[in-house]
C-alpha cells in the first residue's frame, strides 16, 4: 500500500497533524515509539492552552486518546515502532520508504515530528533529583517555585529567557554560565541582569546537586580558579541545549550544526520536496508544546495542498 502521508512522532506535533490528516481524509500511517513528549515527566503543565493544569503523563494519555478517536481505515496507528531510516522510493516514483524496527511503509509525503530531548546535566545528584527540584522546563514548572530561590544553568538565549520567566515567580534567580561571556543577545543579557532579584555567575560550572528528598542546593566551581562554592536553592532549571531526534533522516535531509531539520517557517517544508517537519526536531525559533502543535497543523495544511495540487 502507498499512503498519502506518513507521520513520524507521537508528541503534540505528531498528534495534531494526525487529527487533521484524518479529518482531511488523507490515507495516513502514524508511526511512533510512544506518545510521550518532553512534558510527559512534568508534574504540572500549566501552559497547554485550554487546560489550566494537567500532569504531563495525563497530557500524553489525552493526546493518545484524541488520536485513537480518529483511528480508522484512513488513519492507521503503528505504535511501539521506532523509525530507523527514511529513503527515497524506487527510481522514477515520487514516494518515500520509511523503515522502522519492525516494518517498512511507503508514502507520498512525510511529516517528521520526533521532537528531541533536553541535554542532561551530568553531575552527581542531577539524575537523582530530576523532577524533584531539578527540571528542564520553566514554562511547565516555574510557577511551582513561587517565592523560592532558584538557579538557571546555561547562558544562552534559552537560559536568559528562562530566567526572565522565573523572575515573575521566584524570590531570586542565579544564572550560571561556563564561559567568560554570556551567549545570549546583549540586549537580553542587559535587561535580565538589571532585575534586582537576578544574579549572573561566570565562568562557572555545576559540580554537584545537593538535597534530601528534594533539591536544597547546588555546588559550582570557578572554571579559571577551580574554587568551589555552595549555592542554596530549591529549584534548578537546566538550559544547556536540546538534542533533536533526527538521526534517522540525516541521510536524506540537510541538518544544521545542532542536528535540527531546517524548514521554511511559512510552510514547515524541508529542503526535500515531499517532506515536512514540525516541533522540537526543527530549527524553529521557539520550542513549546502549543507552538509544535500549531506548526504541525501548518505543515498538514501545506501537505494537503501538495497532494491535491493536480
Amino acid at each position: 500500500m502507498i499512503y498519502d502521508l506518513a507521520i513520524i512522532g507521537g508528541g503534540p506535533a505528531g498528534v495534531a497533524a494526525g487529527v487533521y490528516a484524518a479529518r482531511k481524509k488523507l490515507r495516513t500511517v502514524f508511526i511512533t515509539a510512544d506518545f510521550e513528549s518532553q512534558s510527559a515527566v512534568s508534574e504540572d503543565v500549566q501552559n497547554w492552552i485550554g487546560t489550566p493544569s494537567i500532569k504531563g503523563a495525563d497530557l500524553a494519555k489525552n493526546l493518545e486518546a484524541h488520536l485513537k478517536a480518529y483511528a480508522s481505515d484512513v488513519l492507521e496507528i503503528r505504535a511501539s515502532e521506532r523509525a530507523e531510516r527514511v529513503e527515497r522510493g524506487p527510481s522514477g516514483e515520487a514516494v518515500f520508504a520509511i523503515k522502522t524496527d519492525t516494518a517498512e511503509y511507503i508514502a507520498k509525503t512525510i511529516l517528521v515530528a520526533t521532537g528531541g530531548k533536553r541535554r542532561k546535566l551530568e553531575v552527581p545528584g542531577a539524575a537523582e533529583f530530576e523532577n524533584k527540584g531539578l527540571t528542564y522546563c520553566a514554562s511547565c514548572d516555574g510557577p511551582l517555585f513561587a517565592g523560592q530561590d532558584v538557579a538557571v544553568v546555561g547562558g544562552g538565549n534559552a537560559g536568559f529567557e528562562t530566567a526572565a520567566q522565573l523572575l515573575a515567580y521566584a524570590r531570586s534567580v542565579t544564572l550560571l554560565h561556563h564561559s567568560d561571556q554570556f551567549k545570549a543577545d546583549a540586549t537580553t543579557v542587559e535587561k535580565v541582569l538589571a532585575h534586582p532579584n537576578m544574579k549572573g555567575l561566570k565562568p562557572v560550572e555545576p559540580t554537584a546537586v545537593l538535597g534530601e528528598k528534594f533539591v536544597k542546593g547546588l555546588v559550582y566551581k570557578n572554571v579559571e580558579t577551580g574554587e568551589e562554592k555552595n549555592l542554596s536553592v530549591t529549584g534548578i532549571f537546566v538550559e544547556i541545549g536540546l538534542v533533536p531526534a533526527t538521526d534517522f533522516v540525516k541521510n536524506i535531509l540537510p541538518l544544521n550544526k545542532y542536528g535540527q531539520i531546517q524548514v521554511d517557517p511559512r510552510t514547515q517544508m524541508t529542503a526535500v520536496p515531499g517532506i515536512w517537519a514540525a516541533g522540537d526536531c526543527t530549527d524553529g525559533l521557539y520550542h513549546q508544546n502549543n507552538i509544535a502543535a500549531g506548526d504541525a497543523v501548518t505543515a498538514l495544511e501545506d501537505i494537503y495542498l501538495f497532494l491535491n495540487a493536480s
